[in-house]
């Protein structure tokens, strides 16, 4: 293209010249601002550079306040890893209004209990909730967790919350907080019952209106009542799995003989059952039926007994039956699965202790597992 053409199309276009003028400073400004971030956050390049292309913008004072929130977050207590990890999660704190927009915020999170370290842990890996709105997010998200919990007065089940699910106080508090927490109340899960669901699960809280419905749906499906007192315990136990995998446990239940009603009876009793490896399940259910020769009746009327340690409870406890059985200890042979529910003291004085002529084979039964190591 010959100059007067070039003249020519930039007298038609000044935008075109005036971009051309500004873009020139463009890469000085962000190469100052990719060498920070590798100089004081030690990031790689290619995360430096990364980071300066999501802000085109950014000029010579965005630098200085980036160095200025990271000294504010030293004094704060920050490590150096937590402050980078802040950056990398949330890339524009570093052009935040210290005054304005982040001592309000931080302060907020101080008066929950988070100071120092606990802090730069917390934002470390929640820098996005210092992005969201003090008095429209944080602060009304946070009395409503309150209210929930209740009985909280140091914040320590806030705290917890905060921790497992770092976006529930970023969500607007009306159309979603709000809403799921009258969702699962008409459900019928109310009083302790959301508090522990609230301290266990809390991305239930925040969840798509869909997929809460889905999880309470397929809960109704395995027969527990709108108002049972396990349908939070269910809830939680279904949220930690996908609908595949339930599938594939059902089955597992269904190939050694249990009926659909039995395995709906053993969910009731024991929601948590859901959340056992079905590795575990497999060697569990195997071992009490064909070793131990349990009737199913049995595992359905105690289902507890299939999340014990196999290791070190369910087969050295086998063991001291079979020495009780084979030296005819007892008139009556023991119910296998209460033996299984008695704590470590009971047991040895019922099982072992008490027979005093058998109670050194009943012990190396008993933790032969121990002694051989």
């Amino acid at each position: 293209m010959g100059l007067l053409h070039f003249v020519f199309s930039l007298s038609l276009n000044p935008a075109k010249l005036c971009t051309r003028c500004f873009s020139a400073k463009s890469p000085d400004i962000r190469d100052g601002l990719s060498s920070f971030l590798m100089r004081s956050l030690n990031f790689s390049r290619p995360l430096a550079l990364a980071v300066s292309k999501r802000f085109p913008r950014a000029t010579s004072n965005s630098v200085e306040n980036s160095r200025a929130v990271m000294k504010y977050f030293q004094k704060l207590g920050f490590s150096d890893a937590q402050i980078r990890s802040s950056v990398i999660v949330c890339p524009q704190i570093l052009f935040a209004d210290i005054g304005k927009t982040l001592k309000p915020k931080l302060d907020f999170f101080q008066g929950l209990g988070l100071v120092g370290a606990d802090l730069g842990n917390y934002i470390s890996k929640s820098a996005s909730v210092l992005s969201v709105s003090l008095n429209k997010r944080l602060v009304p998200n946070v009395q409503i967790l309150k209210g929930v919990l209740f009985d909280d007065k140091d914040s320590r089940d806030l705290i917890v919350v905060l921790r497992r699910c770092k976006w529930i106080v970023s969500k607007d508090p009306e159309s979603v907080l709000s809403r799921n927490i009258a969702f699962l109340e008409s459900c019928g899960v109310t009083g302790y019952q959301h508090r522990m669901l609230l301290k266990r699960q809390p991305s239930l809280f925040v969840a798509k209106e869909s997929r809460l419905n889905d999880l309470v749906s397929r809960v109704l499906k395995m027969g527990f009542s709108p108002n049972s007192g396990m349908l939070a315990h269910a809830l939680y136990s279904v949220s930690c799995i996908s609908a595949k995998t339930l599938g594939k446990k059902v089955k597992l239940f269904r190939d050694f003989g249990f009926t659909e009603e039995d395995v709906i009876l053993m969910l009731r009793r024991a929601p948590t059952l859901l959340r056992v490896s079905e590795e575990k399940l497999k060697f569990g259910i195997d071992f009490l039926l064909n070793i131990v020769k349990c009737k199913r009746t049995l595992i359905v009327g105690r289902p507890s007994c299939l999340m014990l340690s196999m290791e070190d409870r369910v087969v050295p406890r086998c063991r001291v039956l079979q020495v009780i059985k084979l030296r005819g200890l007892m008139k009556k042979d023991p119910s296998f699965t209460e033996m299984l529910e008695l704590n470590e003291e009971a047991f040895i004085e019922r099982f072992i202790s008490r027979f005093r002529d058998d109670t050194d084979q009943l012990l190396i039964a008993y933790k032969g597992h121990i002694l051989d190591v």
